[in-house]
């Protein structure tokens, strides 16, 4: 042991660990990939796992630190990691760069394919329509370029220099580990053991694969409740072990974020890497890889791509969706000039945009089905279809914060058309859409939605009220829609969270609520419709919660007050003479003037609020073990909660929050089925179920939902929105029966008799 390292030796396996921050190891750890390659556990999740039972494996290399790799490599600051450490001072020619493995000596024939500018299909790649590879079109192992070539006399370009660089020292890490004399696997692991020595050692692992270097990922509901346990180890080094495969078991470990499988003789590298998700560095260089899985452009965080001197000819246009790569290691492959020219003279990133603007559309998915809930539902039941969907407004589909998707499926006309003809396609009698922008509902989806006969109503945000006209029109808000020849709108409420809680006499003078409340401008709004066919009245609450991971607390009070003012308003709506008098204007005539439909002779009566059917739509950026699904499922939350944080709200803290209904996710009726919803919300950082229809239990029935998206479409596309998906959420869509009513009788006191005067 020394400078705080503690080493297990094995034949083929080095494990180093920090025993500052992890448990002493009582034994040394079994190894993972030996010569059966099989027999691999699933990985424990407990916070600080041993390394990978067996996994012949020089891993756990170093814990990370909150600056994450970057700031520990060569001393560094945050913008100086592997790069650094990979381009050292390049050495003009005179000084080789080692011999081609013997498996790039052969020809390796010519791969047919398309050009760099042409696409056969969404499975295909790119650029492969090389010139047939010999020997002769490589010099030192290094593939020709039209930006210069050392030697030449010509001009090296700034991007090829880091190429030849980069591959010089891989090239080093090759020669010690497949020199006889030395023989020395996981070259990368005792590099960075010596780099690291004496340095602390933290982590900062938040379940995304995001550290706090990668930045803000703007609209990311990520809680705080919702992150994972610490993980002291995310790098792994299997270089120069001979492996020709790999075992799936290795694709298990998902928090992996660097991996090294330089020389080996690999000559695939399985579609399971596209699982890997949070890897920021891959280098698979000195192997015999003919090609890069298509599934890699799953791994968006990948900030270098190293694949050195391999028998790569071209590469798939889903490589497009590595919008963070900066260094895409090729030289030394029979890659098509094309590729090698741009990669030379223009660089990584121009490439991988051109990629991903090229790259053709995919073929569409499976469309969902519906699942049936419940069979043999009475057909005297009124159904009633709905579907809630935030349409990502324009605004924020930015290339900045969806760099994954190729601009023309960011595109506002395309994505709104989209979001159109999937309305059109369902058919729902109500829609509750979140993040319309006041723009987009005047002038495109009150009078498209018009035409397939809906009417809606539409508020923004609360900040539209300071500003001008024409700022306005991008606010973002919530708009609902109702079919006109089934129900009239009776009444409508907004309800503005921050104005509410600043207003209450329990919170005056509490900072918290000034501090934290105050900021956030989120709405919810509530409506009234009433059937035209049966008079049945239905409560629809449309709500957009706060999106902040850090305020978790915030998105707790803003579902309090809705639930109160929710309370209130339906007590009014049940018992108030103002609004069981109202009646629905008539329906809408056809063309010969008559009724579209009979028309009830008047509104249901409700004695309770409780007995008016209920639905809570909306984008609540809460997952299902968070406060706000707990206190809609549940009824109440304790004041006490740990999201509260010790912070004072009022009355909600002093006594806890509660409210009357009977609620249950519409969803959760699937159960842990293949059905059930694996997120409702699809990006690189994050996908998890935000999105929910909340029903009362007692008034309404599922009867069908739209199932999830098609699994095998997500294998190759990394995040929403996509060419199929408009936006970064899915739709959710439910049919439902409202029950029917059981008039309760009047309770009368018995009369036991008495004493007669």
């Amino acid at each position: 042991m020394a400078d705080g390292y503690l080493y297990f030796q094995q034949p083929s396996v080095s494990l180093l660990f920090d025993n500052r921050q992890t448990p002493a190891l009582t034994h040394p750890p079994p190894s993972l990939l030996g010569p059966s390659l099989s027999s691999l556990t699933t990985p424990s999740h407990t916070p600080d796992p041993d390394p990978p039972p067996g996994l012949n494996l020089n891993t756990a290399m170093f814990a990370q630190n909150q600056q994450g790799h970057n700031a520990r490599v060569n001393g560094g600051g945050p913008n100086r990691g592997m790069q650094q450490m990979m381009y050292g001072a390049y050495n003009m020619p005179g000084q080789g760069h080692g011999q081609m493995p013997q498996s790039m000596q052969q020809d390796p024939n010519a791969h047919n394919g398309n050009t760099l500018g042409h696409h056969s299909g969404f499975s295909s790649g790119v650029m492969a329509n090389a010139s047939p590879f010999t020997p002769n079109s490589l010099q030192n192992g290094h593939g020709t370029s039209a930006a210069g070539t050392p030697g030449t006399g010509q001009i090296v370009s700034e991007f090829q220099t880091q190429q030849m660089n980069a591959q010089k020292e891989c090239e080093k890490a090759h020669l010690q580990m497949t020199n006889p004399q030395q023989q020395q696997p996981h070259y990368y692991a005792r590099i960075k053991a010596n780099e690291n020595r004496g340095i602390a050692m933290s982590t900062n692992a938040d379940g995304n694969g995001a550290s706090e270097t990668d930045g803000e990922d703007r609209r990311r509901p990520w809680s705080t409740s919702h992150q994972v346990s610490t993980q002291n180890w995310n790098n792994l080094d299997l270089s120069g072990q001979g492996l020709r495969i790999l075992t799936p078991s290795l694709f298990r470990y998902t928090f992996l974020k660097e991996l090294y499988l330089v020389s080996n003789n690999l000559q695939e590298l399985p579609p399971a890497i596209g699982q890997l998700r949070h890897l920021q560095h891959l280098n698979v260089s000195y192997n015999q890889l003919t090609e890069i899985p298509p599934e890699t452009g799953m791994c968006t965080y990948l900030k270098q791509l190293l694949a050195f001197n391999n028998r790569i000819t071209h590469l798939p246009s889903t490589l497009g969706a590595l919008h963070n790569l900066d260094m895409l290691g090729l030289r030394g492959n029979p890659i098509d000039p094309e590729v090698d020219t741009m990669l030379n003279e223009r660089g990584t990133k121009a490439l991988i945009e051109h990629l991903k603007e090229t790259s053709p559309i995919p073929m569409p998915p499976d469309p969902p089905t519906m699942v049936v809930i419940q069979e043999d539902v009475s057909p005297t039941l009124e159904h009633v279809r709905v579907l809630s969907w935030n349409v990502l407004c324009d605004k924020f589909a930015t290339t900045n914060q969806y760099g994954y998707t190729p601009s023309h499926a960011l595109d506002w006309v395309y994505r709104r058309d989209q979001i159109l003809s999937e309305i059109e396609m369902r058919e729902a009698d109500i829609l509750t859409l979140q993040e319309i922008a006041m723009g987009a509902f005047k002038e495109f989806f009150e009078p498209k939605l018009k035409e397939l006969g809906y009417k809606g109503m539409y508020w923004p945000k609360q900040r539209a009220r300071t500003m001008m006209a024409s700022e306005q029109q991008a606010v973002d808000g919530c708009a609902t829609f109702y079919k006109f020849n089934r129900f009239a709108l009776i009444d409508k409420q907004l309800v503005e969270f921050r104005s509410l809680a600043i207003n209450r006499p329990d919170m005056k003078g509490q900072e918290d609520i000034f501090n934290r409340v105050m900021p956030k401008d989120n709405i919810a709004t509530i409506c009234l419709l009433e059937s035209l066919q049966t008079g049945a009245r239905m409560i629809v609450v449309n709500a957009h919660l706060a999106w902040e991971p850090h305020l978790a607390d915030v998105k707790l009070i803003q579902t309090a007050i809705l639930m109160e003012q929710l309370g209130k308003i339906t007590e009014k709506y049940a018992t108030s003479d103002e609004y069981r008098s109202k009646r629905a204007p008539p329906p809408p005539a056809d063309e010969d003037g008559a009724d579209a439909m009979p028309r009830a002779s008047g509104p249901q009566e409700y004695k309770y609020s409780v007995d008016m059917p209920l639905l809570v739509c909306g984008d609540f950026n809460s997952t299902p073990d968070s406060s706000v699904v707990s206190l809609l499922s549940k009824g109440f939350v304790p004041g006490n909660h740990g999201d509260f944080d010790g912070r004072k709200y009022g009355n909600f803290t002093a006594n806890g929050i509660q409210h009357p209904f009977s609620l249950r996710n519409t969803y959760d009726c699937l159960g842990k089925t293949e059905h059930e919803l694996p997120f409702t919300n699809y990006t690189p950082g994050f996908d998890g179920v935000i999105d929910y229809i909340w029903f009362s239990t007692n008034t309404m029935e599922v009867v069908e939902l739209l199932g999830p998206p098609d699994k095998e479409y997500l294998k190759r596309v990394p995040g929403f929105p996509h060419y199929h998906f408009p936006t970064d959420h899915i739709q959710l869509l439910a049919d439902f029966v409202i029950k029917a009513r059981k008039d309760k009788k009047a309770i009368t006191k018995p009369d036991f008799g008495g004493s007669k005067q």
